[in-house]
C-alpha cells in the first residue's frame, strides 16, 4: 500500500483488501489511482467500540497481526480526511495520506484499549505528527521552524490570515501581509513575539530559488542568480580595511608589546596571545599569579593596565 500510494497507483490487475472481521473483500480497479483509493477506503467498515477494544487486546496480549489490520484499515479514511486539510502547503497528497498512514500504524502499535479512549481520538495526535514533519521537512529546502512555538506558530499562521482576509471590512480580501494590528493579535494569541510573527510570514512568502542552474538541454550556459551577486572579498574598500587588520595584527600588535615591561609582556602573552596545540589558552589568573607571587588580582590589575597602554599604542600606530 505505501509503494502504492508513493507513485500514486496501483499495482495491475486487482488489489483485493479481505476484511477480516466480517469476512468482506474489496477490489479496485485494474487502472487505480488516489481517487481509486480514497474510494475504497471509505466503503471500509467501521469497528464498534467491542470490536475495537476486542482487537485492541489481541494485539496487545498475543501480537496478532490481523488485530492490527482490523485497526488500521478501519481507519484509513481518518488519515485521508486530515491529509486533505494541509493541501494548502502544495505537497502532493498522495505524500500526505503516505505520512499519515505511518503515524496511524504508530498509533496503533502503541494503542490500550483499557485506556478508555477510542482509537480514533489517540491516533489523530500520531497522524498529525508524522504530517507535520514531512510538510516541515519537504516545504522548502531550508527547515523554517525548529522549536515548539515556531511549529506552532508555521502551522497556525495560514489559517489565522484566512480568518482575517474573511473578517475584513474594508473589502480589501486580497491583501497578502499582516497589518500592525493583526501582527499583534497573532503574536498575543500564539504567545509569541511580534518580530517573530514578521519573521515567519517573510518566509512563508517566499520560494526556493536555485542560484546555479543547470547547462540547457541545448548546451548553452545559463546564468543564474548567483551570477549576479557581488563578491564583497574584492570589493576596493573591503580589501584595504582587510590589509590594514593584517597590519594591525602583525606590526601593530608587535609595536605595541614593545611598550610593556617583561612581566606585563608575559601575562598579556598568556592571557590573550598563547593557543596550545588542543586549542587552549595559556595560563589562568591564578597560575601567574603563584608564578610571581602576587595574588590573582594583582595579576588582572597588571592586565588591564597593559591592554590599556597596548590599545593606546595601537591607536597611534593606526
Amino acid at each position: 500500500m505505501s509503494a502504492a500510494l508513493a507513485t500514486n497507483t496501483f499495482p495491475a490487475a486487482t488489489l483485493a483488501v479481505t476484511n477480516p472481521w466480517a469476512s468482506r473483500s474489496l477490489t479496485l480497479p485494474s487502472l487505480g489511482n488516489l481517487d481509486a483509493y480514497i474510494s475504497a477506503v471509505n466503503r471500509m467498515p467501521m469497528l464498534t467500540l467491542e470490536e475495537e477494544q476486542s482487537a485492541g487486546r489481541r494485539l496487545r496480549d498475543d501480537n496478532d497481526i490481523d488485530a492490527a489490520g482490523q485497526l488500521v484499515m478501519s481507519h484509513l479514511r481518518l488519515v485521508v480526511s486530515i491529509a486533505r486539510q494541509y493541501l494548502g502547503y502544495g505537497l502532493p497528497h498522495g505524500d500526505l495520506i503516505q505520512e499519515g498512514n505511518v503515524g496511524l500504524m504508530k498509533a496503533v502499535k502503541r494503542f490500550d484499549p483499557e485506556q478508555g479512549v477510542r482509537l480514533v481520538s489517540y491516533a489523530m495526535h500520531w497522524i498529525k505528527a508524522e504530517i507535520h514533519e514531512y510538510v516541515l521537512k519537504n516545504w522548502r529546502m531550508v527547515k523554517m521552524a525548529t522549536t515548539k512555538a515556531q511549529r506552532k506558530l508555521f502551522f497556525n499562521l495560514r489559517s489565522k490570515k484566512q480568518g482575517f482576509r474573511s473578517e475584513a471590512l474594508d473589502g480589501d480580501t486580497h491583501r497578502e501581509a499582516f497589518s500592525d494590528g493583526e501582527v499583534e493579535i497573532v503574536a498575543r494569541e500564539l504567545k509569541v513575539k511580534p518580530e517573530e510573527v514578521r519573521e515567519m510570514e517573510t518566509r512563508m512568502s517566499g520560494g526556493d530559488v536555485v542560484l546555479d542552474p543547470s547547462p540547457s538541454d541545448d548546451g548553452e550556459e545559463r546564468f543564474g542568480p548567483i551570477a549576479f551577486l557581488a563578491d564583497a572579498t574584492h570589493e576596493p574598500s573591503a580589501m584595504i580595511e582587510s590589509a590594514q587588520r593584517d597590519v594591525l595584527a602583525t606590526e601593530g600588535i608587535a609595536n605595541a608589546m614593545g611598550e610593556l615591561d617583561d612581566r606585563s609582556r608575559r601575562i598579556v602573552t598568556e592571557r590573550w596571545l598563547k593557543v596550545n596545540d588542543d586549542g587552549s589558552g595559556g595560563m589562568t589568573l591564578h597560575e601567574l599569579a603563584a608564578e610571581y607571587g602576587v595574588s590573582a588580582e594583582r595579576v588582572r590589575q597588571i592586565e588591564v593596565a597593559a591592554m590599556k597602554k597596548m590599545r593606546k599604542a595601537l591607536a597611534e600606530f593606526a
